[in-house]
């Protein structure tokens, strides 16, 4: 056999052919890693369908959501959890909290998230904003996470003017009138900057607009020696912090657009939960009143938009069902990486919604929903884009009743209500016996005890 580094013009041939093959093979890998798509996914914190203009809103001034639906997708019936956590666990893990939700501040340390899965398949992975999924700084990174900029991992300081936060392993406090949600904004953006030619995600869960609803720095009574979380439930304010977010949402997408690389980004907006509680909204002549925490469309439904210009067509609208599961198979699919079967994902993806096909939009989405977890839920339902119907038997039009004020009588039920209800049925029998029994025996401690909150953060 003939050395290659023997003199003469064979081996000069050989060493040529191999530098051509490992320059193909290098190319390829790069023609491979710039074709996969940055993800950036962004949850607005307390965020109702309501509130955004393109969805109809007609109180708050979202210009830039409004901008992004209108060059990219919206869609109608995107539902999650009613609270923030249980959304939380969903979102990441593509597994309804039947199977997986623990209790209130929680993600049990033996789930897989979507940033594992992407950082396995050589995704920079960052997050930034809320955590409140258990209080170790060891946590982002086990779950996938490389960067991190968060509030509430491990402590509860104030959020908003003067915050304090984690970040990449350290806790700071700033107290010379920092705004948190600009902090974190600031160290998504460096992110992105720093990561431009590279595939990465970016999973950014806002610090807004959740109360206490307070001054933004843009606010005619922003005070930037404010110190603590003073209760704070002016409307005007939650205004002002809805509008805020927007132009946050929007300075992402320029910093993608100034880097070049909005194109091969897809970009996901949606809320983590209703509005809060009692918050008036309005809907042209129709008063929205918001209902986090609760298991009515006020509490569930959520705006989503996507954009994506490389290949999600302008100014599409999609009457399909989305719930929190679905997100993560649809990054996945998106940036090619293989889920293994193990998992058992009850998410779909609507990747190809987004490019324009039909797909296979899901006939239902189902609720497994309890704020501290244990054995049994607070509420568990099924339903489509019109008929709810709850494990206790109660069938809702939630189209012509979304406050759910009188449950269908069988005299009341047509054609379609009766139809719906099988179906409704039927999906709910596929959950009965879901719960695993050692999820079901970390059920959080009772409200009020030990770490135990009485808020809804």
């Amino acid at each position: 056999m003939t050395c290659l580094f023997q003199p003469g013009r064979k081996a000069f041939w050989g060493l040529r052919a191999v530098s051509l093959l490992a320059c193909c093979l290098v190319s390829a890998e790069q023609a491979w890693a710039s074709s996969r798509p940055n993800i950036v996914l962004i949850m607005v914190d307390d965020f109702g369908y309501e509130c955004v203009g393109a969805d109809g809103g007609t109180s708050y001034r979202t210009p830039h959501l409004d901008e992004l639906a209108a060059s990219g997708m919206r869609f109608e019936h995107c539902h999650v959890q009613p609270l923030c956590t249980p959304t939380r666990a969903q979102l990441m893990t593509g597994l309804y909290n039947v199977r997986n939700y623990t209790h209130f501040g929680h993600l049990d340390k033996q789930q897989t998230t979507f940033a594992q899965l992407l950082k396995n398949a050589g995704y920079a992975t960052c997050i930034a904003g809320k955590w409140q999924l258990g209080r170790d700084m060891s946590l982002p990174g086990h779950f996938g996470f490389e960067s991190y900029c968060l509030w509430q991992l491990t402590r509860r300081p104030p959020r908003y003017a003067n915050p304090g936060l984690e970040i990449d392993g350290r806790e700071i406090d700033f107290s010379h009138g920092e705004y948190g949600p600009d902090i974190v904004h600031a160290y998504a953006l460096d992110y992105i900057a720093r990561h431009r030619d590279q595939p990465f995600f970016l999973y950014y869960p806002m610090i807004l607009t959740h109360a206490p609803f307070q001054p933004t720095p843009k606010s005619p009574d922003w005070d930037a020696r404010a110190i603590g979380e003073k209760v704070n439930d002016h409307e005007q304010h939650f205004a002002d912090m809805v509008t805020y977010a927007d132009g946050l949402i929007g300075n992402v997408a320029a910093a993608l657009d100034k880097h070049g690389i909005r194109d091969n980004t897809l970009l996901i907006v949606l809320g983590d939960n209703g509005t809060k509680l009692g918050v008036r909204s309005k809907m042209g002549e129709k008063t929205v009143v918001g209902g986090k925490g609760k298991t009515t469309l006020a509490g569930t439904h959520v705006p989503l938009i996507v954009n994506w210009p490389s290949v999600v067509p302008a100014g599409r609208v999609s009457n399909d069902l989305i719930d929190s599961t679905d997100f993560l198979p649809t990054i996945c699919e998106a940036a090619g990486v293989v889920i293994p079967g193990e998992l058992h994902l009850d998410g779909r993806s609507f990747l190809p919604q987004l490019r324009g096909e039909q797909g296979e939009p899901r006939p239902w989405i189902y609720c497994w929903y309890s704020r501290n977890g244990g054995p049994t839920a607070d509420a568990e339902f099924a339903m489509n884009q019109r008929y709810k119907l709850y494990r206790d038997g109660r069938l809702y039009d939630v189209q012509n009743d979304p406050n759910e004020r009188a449950p269908l009588s069988s005299d009341d039920q047509g054609r379609d209500a009766a139809s719906a209800q099988e179906l409704l049925a039927s999906a709910l029998q596929q959950f009965r016996d879901a719960r695993p029994a050692a999820i079901a025996a970390q059920g959080g401690p009772p409200e009020g005890s030990g770490r135990a909150k009485k808020r809804d953060d």
